[in-house]
């Protein structure tokens, strides 16, 4: 174990079968404490939460600690790092940024007027990837993308573990996608009217994102054009400290057609790419990334899954989590992200009670 406590996981039934044999006894309410004290003295969903920790100081910052006085050779050394990072490297990014973005809205703009052709499709890719390419620029982006013939192709989804609002930046970097996602004001909801007048993204009102069969609807009726571009979804629908895999929703398995398993892994040497949105707001975090030394990751395009004859839309879920998570080397969890700001739901604490009071009855102590 690399936790600070050593978990048993041994399962319930064979934990509490090894201490004794058919009844009830007192004792069996030990078991349920020291789980409890286990979570609360490391709590494996939580800690996914926050900034994973670092192997060596990379002159950013210890995951949540700041730089603390050392020596005055190493203060030295991280004072022109400061320097190099925010006097040159933060406004060149800025200018870069700020460039994709306003060719982003103008270059979509102009393509919407386009009557709908290949050629608008071929203009519309174009924007697309050259504006994603300066973007990814101006974060000093450096990606590594392995087996590009798996790539995801028109008329199939395109399903990665989430990390960062970035992801979406990193993946157009290769390719184009049609992007789902809520109606946003702002600066963004401005990306959004004018990339959608070029591509058949999927946007969604805050009212229609809460139905799920609108969604559904919407999204299958995309993905039997085959057509438009792949759809690209984050179904963890939170960012994950870039350690672990949380529970997929379901909904994205649901829609039919090909999925295209994609594994995406920071290296945190460089910077950062983690969003902590319970702690920073998305300028604070833009501007974390782009006073960071650089953004390097490698992404793995897995080969194309379909569901199987018997297999529901959890199960086939569950079998693409699997595979994205040992592909990119994270620890596979099956807890839903939106425990990130939700309590615990009911269902799994009377899960837990039923998963005992069957143990008993088989045990024959009770009836």
């Amino acid at each position: 174990s690399q936790g600070i406590i050593e978990r048993d996981e041994t399962p319930m039934e064979k934990e509490i079968a090894r201490l004794h044999r058919v009844d009830f006894e007192f004792s069996d309410i030990f078991y349920f404490c020291r789980k409890g004290f286990e979570a609360i003295v490391e709590d494996e969903v939580t800690q996914r939460f926050s900034s994973e920790e670092l192997v060596s100081w990379n002159l950013l910052t210890r995951t949540n600690v700041n730089f603390h006085y050392i020596s005055l050779r190493l203060t030295v050394v991280w004072v022109i790092g400061v320097i190099v990072r925010y006097c040159f490297l933060l406004p060149l990014r800025f200018t870069l940024a700020a460039i994709g973005i306003t060719s982003m809205i103008v270059g979509t703009t102009m393509v919407g007027q386009l009557p709908n052709s290949s050629v608008k499709n071929y203009l519309s890719e174009v924007v697309h990837l050259t504006c994603s390419r300066i973007l990814v620029r101006a974060l000093s982006g450096t990606i590594h993308y392995h087996n590009k013939e798996n790539k995801p192709q028109k008329g199939g989804i395109c399903v990665a573990n989430h990390t960062s609002p970035i992801d979406a930046i990193i993946l157009t970097n290769d390719g184009c996608y049609a992007m789902v996602g809520q109606v946003h004001g702002g600066l963004m909801g401005v990306i959004q009217r004018a990339t959608v007048k070029a591509c058949p993204h999927v946007w969604f009102e805050r009212s229609e994102i809460k139905d799920r069969h609108l969604v559904t609807k919407r999204l299958r009726e995309h993905v039997a054009d085959k057509s438009k571009l792949p759809i690209l979804i984050f179904p963890e629908g939170t960012c994950i400290n870039n350690t672990s895999v949380m529970m997929f929703k379901k909904g994205s398995f649901e829609i039919g057609g090909t999925i295209y398993p994609v594994a995406i892994k920071y290296d945190p040497q460089f910077g950062d790419a983690f969003w902590n949105s319970s702690k920073y707001n998305i300028v604070s975090y833009l501007l974390r990334i782009m006073t960071s030394w650089a953004i390097v990751c490698n992404v793995w395009y897995m080969p194309p899954m379909v569901r199987k004859e018997g297999e529901d839309a959890v199960q086939f879920a569950n079998r693409v989590r699997s595979a994205i998570a040992r592909q990119g080397g994270l620890t596979e969890l099956p807890w839903d992200g939106g425990l990130k700001r939700a309590k615990v739901k009911d269902t799994f604490k009377e899960e837990q009670q039923k998963n005992y009071s069957k143990m008993l009855v088989r045990n024959g102590s009770i009836g």
